[in-house]
């Protein structure tokens, strides 16, 4: 009988959780009866009352409900690479806490699994937000396509069924500052593409910042495309080429008896501009050091307080 893990991060969801884990068990009558569910819920150092409503929906749901909660706040990829680690079904499915994403996709989803597909994404063809939050995510994913992971799909994706064997890859890769959806992609299995409009948040605000909006950006970008430290040399040549040719044009006025222009306006902008170039890009170096460096210290992504057990 295939086990069909249920992985949500949560964090401040203490609104969401009865009517999120309500609308996934009533999807469950979707399925063939075949199907046993596992639901791995993480609580990812939430402060209000999110932890209080994963136990309760676990004492409704007796030998299904597996809680893990962590020690503090490490972002919802690390806390979804925890739930990973705790799974135990033949295919696992990521789904937010925000009911958001349309848990009836599911049963498309798993049937592609179903027929051999290893991996079926979700991916947002709309979304209804705001104007500039959609801009800033078409944005996104258009950089990426273009610049690092060409075979993802339009529109960015975050809802995801997966085999057990993708799966153990994530867990024992243990990247970290990166991109766990587009990881994925990168194994090189083939998959399935679903779209879907995700619908807006009703329930709560989001805690998803500008800040760790643009950290995502950074951490995708740098993670899967040398795409920056290519462009920082191909500046440098095109700075070096112009150096030169300005050198020789002085040179030639200087034996042509020409008098030199003055030019100091125009030297303080070239030096501001080489200055912040060369800030720039070791800033850029930076980023990929300091990722370097992260990554040889080998701490663990995430803590694990405690784990709540299916009960019996």
């Amino acid at each position: 009988m295939p086990k069909l893990s249920i992985i949500i991060p949560c964090y401040f969801n203490e609104a969401n959780i009865p009517v999120t884990m309500q609308a996934l068990v009533a999807n469950e009558a979707r399925f063939p009866p075949e199907v046993t569910f596992e639901y791995v819920l993480v609580d990812d150092g939430s402060g209000d009352g999110t932890v209080g409503a994963l136990h309760a929906f676990r004492q409704q749901q007796p030998g299904k409900v597996r809680v893990v909660e962590l020690a503090g706040n490490v972002g919802s990829y690390n806390a979804i690479v925890a739930g990973m680690a705790h799974a135990t079904g033949d295919c696992n499915v990521i789904i937010t806490a925000d009911m958001q994403d349309p848990p009836e996709l599911m049963v498309q989803m798993y049937a592609y699994w179903r027929q051999g597909i290893k991996l079926v994404i979700g991916n947002r063809q709309d979304r209804r937000e705001d104007a500039l939050t959609k801009l800033l995510a078409n944005l996104f994913h258009s950089l990426m396509r273009r610049f690092a992971l060409p075979n993802i799909p339009s529109g960015g994706f975050d809802y995801v069924l997966f085999d057990v064997q993708i799966r153990e890859h994530i867990v024992r890769l243990q990247e970290r500052n990166s991109n766990l959806f587009y990881l994925m992609t990168w194994l090189g299995y083939p998959y399935v593409n679903i779209p879907y409009v995700r619908s807006r948040r009703e329930i709560g605000r989001s805690r998803w910042t500008l800040s760790k909006k643009l950290k995502l950006f950074l951490d995708s970008f740098l993670a899967f495309s040398f795409f920056p430290i290519r462009a920082i040399s191909a500046v440098g040549i095109s700075l070096g080429l112009i150096a030169l040719i300005y050198g020789v044009y002085l040179v030639f006025l200087r034996l042509s008896g020409v008098q030199e222009p003055a030019g100091w306006t125009m030297l303080m902008v070239v030096l501001l501009f080489v200055s912040a170039f060369q800030m720039m890009a070791l800033g850029i170096i930076g980023e990929y050091v300091w990722r370097g460096l992260d990554a040889a210290r080998h701490r663990p992504l995430y803590v694990v307080k405690a784990v709540a057990e299916p009960t019996l």
